[in-house]
């Protein structure tokens, strides 16, 4: 083997090796000159990484994959998965993508003019080019669609399609995606992870990049709307959705509004987002919603994720839908059989990407060539459902089928031949992976993506992104969805420009308001503070259990007073039932059951809680926090070792709101749950802690929860007294740690927040803080007892409803508020 540094060596040694039994139909073996150099400067980029083991570039460009954020859901799993990255991009010559462009932008136009059909003159079926149960029988044809122009005159604005590559190196289409098509962040994503790994590759083979292609999707959408600077939101079904981190972090970089259904209000035909400043208009949605379920008054009236009145407002003209809803009748595999033959007489052209030759069984010809050649075919369902005779509801190879498996199908291709297709076996390439540390060859298909510009023409993504199967079977249907994906790369001999989706410095308007926060994302904020302080708390107050409590040999280290008031906090706080006695094993067990029960509240519950509303943030945080709020429970070292590390857990969070989230309205309800909570709890350890008769444990472990020892000894020489401890945990409003800092802190950001009435009066949080500060300044030490502590909190806990009647999602109260704001 050639010494690593010679990057170029070992390309060629890598190329040599894998191209030796001469895998026929794989992209590297087959490519020659510009194309073969290309993969060469690749493998050059590989071999240069650390210390040229693959195995190590492999796990590298993983790793910059989840520090972006890249993850997805598998249907009926609650943890994301990572994303599954391979360091080997698919190279693709950019004369070779010229002619793939040409055929997915034909395509498009194509399935434009069908849908526009299909809802309009219905001239296709009249004459009996379409089968009108190819229609009907799709469960995405919605029949309220019908005569319905969208905004704009057309329905289709973003589009992706499947592409296979065969072994001769011809394209042919797989799939049509027009519904909610997944995987253009991906594709972004993916690039910059490769990008941070070859980092040489961009420069050295002129890469096309994908900024221009996002920027005319956002400008299409723009130049649509009737407002001149409009505002667009990406309509998600929520943090369940399997591509829920991909529609973050695509709502983060084109500028979008991240929103869901319960953000949604329409009001006479026009659509609102529900914020924390009223009612805000939406002149744009890109939804990731099954259409069927965007409106329970025109649709499915079952539907809780959609918008009463949506389509509504779509005919009006008011807001646009992209895409259309009912577009989704043209992706059924039906349609394919019939798409070839409209194509010559909607365009006189035949398709530049043919499809994948298909068969429908609802005609009686198609029927029997299906049945005479099953063994040589792969039957499928003929639209988005599961037969009887594909119970799983996936293409399956005729030839794998069992005796019964070919019995049921049968049967029910008799019974029912219109839901079913049969299609012929594909061949894919292959390209090079990484695998047991080598290169070695797998089948990938191409996922690629189209959208309008400002002037309605499509633009097509240059590469999207590869999906490639886990073994070698080179069939379609073995290979399923993949398992790993590839950055596609189109190069060329010229240098591409530099840009970027920014526009220029000089052509933006400057604007320090960082925008609209809706209602929900600022109720996710605050109580994401709050379970942050209130884990944060319950394990200060289990470190102190466990650290001045519990001595590894000399027994209890307090008070048993002090002890038992203690476990009444954390019992109080729901984390765990009372011990039996206070011997040393008695508050181990308690304090193992408080940090990590997977019942009640314990830290473990507290963090998965913030951990579910940081799930549903994603397009608010960033990677970091996101990160440490997925991290899992430390489940190495002894208790106090795996409490030390969620301490340190927590101050990272901490750090990171403090220091890294900007100064915005979202920040401070972030904020103002770590103020409420704080405050909270410090009174409540007052409370168990200060009373008259406490003793000097009782006041040192209220010193230990209130994180204030250091100061308390900085400032007092003379020992531990009642009434300054009092004074400096509960009233000082210098202590980061105490209850009138918190409260200064709730009243300023209450002041910043923004109001509904303009009659210059408080409003009802604001009137509720200013009595709370009031209180807090005019109390003095000496007169804190427990009903002065019972008295701020019921205060706080007044304020925090005050907080959410005001500002968070009160069903449909925002759209009766006096004062509300439309813009």
């Amino acid at each position: 083997m050639a010494s690593v540094t010679d990057a170029g060596a070992v390309a060629a040694e890598w190329l040599t090796a894998y191209c030796g039994d001469r895998p026929k139909g794989d992209v590297l073996c087959t490519a020659r000159g510009a194309d073969q150099a290309a993969w060469l400067i690749a493998l050059e980029e590989l071999a240069g990484i650390g210390s040229g083991a693959l195995d190590e570039t492999r796990d590298r460009v993983q790793r910059h994959a989840s520090d972006i954020g890249t993850g997805f859901r598998v249907a009926g799993e609650v943890a994301e998965r990572p994303w599954p990255l391979s360091p080997v991009p698919l190279l693709i010559g950019r004369d070779e993508w010229a002619k793939i462009a040409r055929g997915v932008t034909q395509r498009a136009d194509l399935l434009e003019m069908v849908v526009a059909d299909i809802y309009g003159p219905g001239r296709l079926v009249a004459q009996g080019h379409l089968p009108a149960a190819i229609v009907t029988g799709s469960p995405h044809f919605l029949r309220p669609m019908v005569g319905l122009t969208p905004p704009g005159g057309r329905h289709l604005h973003f589009y992706a399609v499947d592409l296979c590559r065969g072994p001769a190196g011809d394209w042919r289409v797989l799939a049509d995606h027009v519904r909610a098509p997944v995987g253009a962040g991906y594709a972004l994503e993916n690039r910059l992870a490769v990008a941070r790994t070859l980092g040489g590759l961009q420069s050295r083979l002129n890469i096309e990049r994908h900024a221009p292609f996002f920027a005319a999707f956002r400008d299409g959408l723009a130049a649509m709307c009737r407002r001149a600077e409009p505002r667009i939101g990406l309509l998600t079904p929520g943090r369940f959705s399997p591509s829920y981190a991909e529609q973050a972090h695509l709502a983060r970089y084109l500028g979008f509004l991240l929103v869901e259904g319960a953000d949604l209000a329409v009001r006479e035909d026009q659509l609102y987002v529900r914020t924390i400043a009223g009612l805000k208009r939406i002149d744009a949605l890109w939804h990731r919603v099954d259409p069927r379920l965007l409106d329970p008054l025109a649709f499915d009236s079952t539907s809780r994720i959609g918008v009463a009145g949506l389509i509504d407002a779509m005919a009006t003209g008011h807001v646009v839908l992209s895409s259309a809803p009912g577009v989704g009748v043209v992706e059924s595999a039906a349609m394919n059989a019939f798409l070839p033959q409209i194509a010559t007489r909607l365009t006189g052209a035949s398709l530049i990407l043919p499809n994948v030759a298909t068969w429908w069984c609802g005609g009686r010809a198609q029927a029997a060539e299906v049945r005479d050649n099953l063994d040589r075919m792969v039957i499928a369902p003929a639209f988005d459902s599961r037969p009887l005779g594909l119970p799983d509801g996936r293409p399956t190879l005729g030839s794998d089928l069992d005796p019964d498996a070919r019995a049921l199908l049968l049967a029910d291709m008799e019974r029912r031949p219109q839901d079913y297709v049969g299609q012929e076996v594909v061949r894919l390439s292959t390209m090079p992976v990484v695998a047991e540390g080598g290169l070695a060859p797998r089948p990938f298909t191409l996922r690629v993506f189209a959208a309008r510009d400002g002037a309605g023409r499509w633009t097509v993504l240059p590469g999207g992104f590869a999906r490639i199967g886990e073994h070698p079977d080179e069939r379609a249907a073995i290979m399923g969805e993949g398992n790993w994906s590839a950055d596609v790369c189109i190069h060329g001999p010229e240098p591409v420009d530099n840009l970027s989706l920014l526009p220029p410095a000089d052509t933006v308007n400057l604007r320090r308001n960082p925008g609209t926060l809706p209602s929900r994302v600022a109720d996710n904020l605050f109580w994401l503070g709050r379970y942050l302080e209130r884990g944060e708390a319950l394990l200060g107050a289990i470190r102190v259990l466990l650290g001045h409590s519990i001595g590894a040999d000399t027994g209890a280290a307090l008070a048993p007073d002090t002890v038992w008031r203690l476990v009444g906090l954390i019992v109080g706080s729901g984390a765990a039932p009372p011990p039996y006695g206070i011997a040393r094993a008695d508050l181990v067990r308690f304090a193992r059951t408080a940090l990590e029960a997977e019942e009640g509240y314990s830290v473990r519950i507290v963090n998965n809680q913030a951990r579910i509303i940081g799930e549903g943030s994603r397009d608010r945080l960033s990677a970091d926090m996101i990160r440490l709020l997925d991290a899992p429970h430390p489940a190495r070292g002894h208790l106090l070792d795996r409490a030390g590390s969620l301490q340190r857990r927590y101050a990272a969070l901490a750090g990171l709101s403090a220091e890294h989230m900007g100064r915005s309205d979202g920040w401070r309800f972030h904020d103002l749950g770590r103020r409420i909570e704080r405050a909270t709890t410090v009174a409540a350890a007052v409370r168990a802690l200060g009373a008259p008769q406490a003793s000097a444990d009782d006041l040192s472990t209220l010193l230990d929860l209130a994180n204030s020892q250091i100061s308390y000894r900085q400032r007092y020489l003379t020992g531990i007294a009642r009434v300054p401890v009092l004074d400096l945990v509960a009233l000082d409003p210098g202590n980061p740690r105490g209850i009138a800092y918190q409260v200064d802190a709730i009243v300023d950001h209450l002041r910043r927040l923004p109001v509904l009435d303009d009659d210059g009066l408080a409003e009802s949080q604001q009137a509720l803080a200013t009595a709370l500060i009031a209180r807090v300044s005019t109390l003095r030490a000496v007169d804190i007892d427990d009903d002065a502590m019972t008295d701020m909190t019921n205060r706080l806990f007044a304020l925090s409803s005050a907080i959410a009647r005001r500002y968070f999602l009160q069903g449909a109260e925002p759209l009766r508020a006096a004062g509300l704001t439309l813009a």
